[in-house]
C-alpha cells in the first residue's frame, strides 16, 4: 500500500509530507524535521531573515520536534533559546506549568518552564518558535507560561501553519498546509 503524501516547498527545498488521519474523514500533512538537518538549517536561515526587524531577547519552543529548529535559529540569530518541557523533573525546581491539547495525539499535554529558564525569560522579550501551528493549543499553553513568567511575546513563528489560514495571519511562517477531508 502506497502512503499518500502532500508535496511542499519550504525555504527552497522540496519535501513530500505523509498524510496522517487524526479523526474520521480528517487528515493532516506531517512535517517531521527531526533528522532533516538540511531542512532545519534552511528554515532557520529563512526565519532569521523574517525576524531580523523584530526586537527580542530569547527564543522559546516546546519539546520536542521543534528543538532542532530553535537550536538552528539560535545559531543564526545569536540569541539564546529556552525549551518548555513536557515532563517535570525534580531538578526543575519551582517551575511554571500549563496544559494544552495536542492535535497529533488528541491527548492533553503539559508544558513546563524550568525554574532556571524562568529567570532567563522574566522581563524579557521572547519569540515563540514552533515547527507547525495547527490548532494553536500549544501556542496558547506557551503564551500562558510566558505570561506567568513575566515575559513579553514579541512575535510567534513557525515553519508552517495549518488549517484555517485566516487564524494565523499574525504568525511569521514559511508556508501553510491545508487540512485534508474525505
Amino acid at each position: 500500500m502506497t502512503q499518500e503524501t502532500y508535496p511542499v516547498e519550504i525555504a527552497g527545498l522540496k519535501r513530500d509530507l505523509r498524510l496522517f488521519q487524526i479523526a474520521p474523514g480528517l487528515r493532516i500533512a506531517i512535517l517531521n524535521i527531526l533528522g532533516d538537518t538540511e531542512l532545519v538549517q534552511a528554515c532557520a536561515k529563512s526565519l532569521a531573515e523574517k525576524l531580523s526587524q523584530i526586537e527580542y531577547d530569547i527564543l522559546v519552543t516546546a519539546e520536542a520536534k521543534s528543538i532542532p529548529l530553535a537550536y538552528a535559529l539560535s545559531v543564526e540569530t545569536k540569541k539564546p533559546y529556552v525549551i518548555l518541557r513536557k515532563t517535570y523533573k525534580p531538578y526543575m525546581g519551582n517551575a511554571i506549568q500549563a496544559e494544552t491539547l495536542s492535535i497529533t495525539t488528541g491527548q492533553p499535554q503539559t508544558l513546563i518552564l524550568d525554574e532556571k529558564d524562568r529567570a532567563l525569560v522574566d522581563g524579557r522579550k521572547v519569540i515563540i518558535v514552533d515547527d507547525v501551528i495547527s490548532t494553536g493549543s500549544t501556542l496558547q499553553g506557551m503564551r500562558m507560561i510566558l505570561d506567568k513568567a513575566g515575559a513579553t511575546v514579541s512575535a510567534e513563528t513557525a515553519i508552517l501553519t495549518e488549517g484555517e489560514k485566516s487564524k494565523w495571519l499574525n504568525i511569521i511562517a514559511l508556508g501553510h498546509l491545508p487540512l485534508f477531508t474525505d
